[in-house]
C-alpha cells in the first residue's frame, strides 16, 4: 500500500503541471472561464503530491526502515523541490498572460 503513495505522488505532480500547460496552449482560443480553476487544482495536486511523500517518508520511519529512509531522502527533497519550482512557474507564467482577459 505505501508504494501507492510514491505512484499517487508521481501522477500528481504530472497533473500539477499538465494543467498550467494547458492553459498556456489555450490563451490563442476563445473561452477563458477555466483557466483559474485549472490552475487551483494544478497546485493543490502538488501540495496533495507533497503530502503524499512526507506520509511515505513517515512509513520509513515508522517501519524503521533507516537504510530506505537514508538511501532516497536527497533524491525526494531534490524532486520536491522541482516539483515546487516548476509548479509555481507554470501558474505564475498563467496569471501573467491571463490577468487582464476578461471572459465574455
Amino acid at each position: 500500500m505505501s508504494g501507492l503513495l510514491n505512484l499517487g505522488s508521481l501522477v500528481l505532480g504530472l497533473i500539477a503541471w499538465i494543467l498550467p500547460l494547458v492553459n498556456l496552449m489555450r490563451y490563442k482560443k476563445d473561452g477563458h472561464q477555466n483557466w483559474v480553476v485549472f490552475s487551483m487544482i494544478s497546485i493543490c495536486a502538488c501540495a496533495t503530491s507533497l503530502s503524499f511523500q512526507i506520509f511515505y517518508q513517515s512509513h520509513l520511519v515508522t517501519i524503521a526502515d533507516w537504510a530506505a529512509l537514508m538511501d532516497t531522502t536527497d533524491a525526494v527533497v531534490f524532486v520536491t523541490a522541482v516539483l515546487l519550482i516548476v509548479t509555481i512557474l507554470l501558474n505564475v507564467m498563467t496569471l501573467l498572460l491571463y490577468r487582464n482577459r476578461t471572459t465574455s
